[in-house]
């Protein structure tokens, strides 16, 4: 299932001596923005994000990773498979 894209118009507004926008508080709600957020410039545009990226510790990750089962005993035996050498 592909994810749909939502387009909004916002406006730029005077906020004293300064140029902004006001994001609706559903959005703002949705993707969890409090007190400040990250702008960053990208090839496609302008991203928004939260200040602190909610990323797994490696502990988290390994614990993660335990609990979903997976079998890697063959693991070793693709390392050595020389794919490596075709790069």
């Amino acid at each position: 299932m592909e994810k749909q894209i939502k387009t909004q118009q916002i406006k730029i507004v005077p906020m004293g001596n300064s140029l902004g926008i006001r994001l609706p508080k559903a959005v703002l709600q949705r993707y969890g923005f409090a007190d400040s957020l990250i702008l960053e410039e990208t090839a496609a545009g302008l991203l928004l994000r939260k200040q602190k990226d909610e990323k797994l510790s490696w502990a988290d990750t390994c614990k993660a990773m335990a609990e979903e089962g997976e079998d890697w005993s063959d693991f070793d035996s693709v390392i050595s498979d020389g794919l490596e050498e075709n790069g």
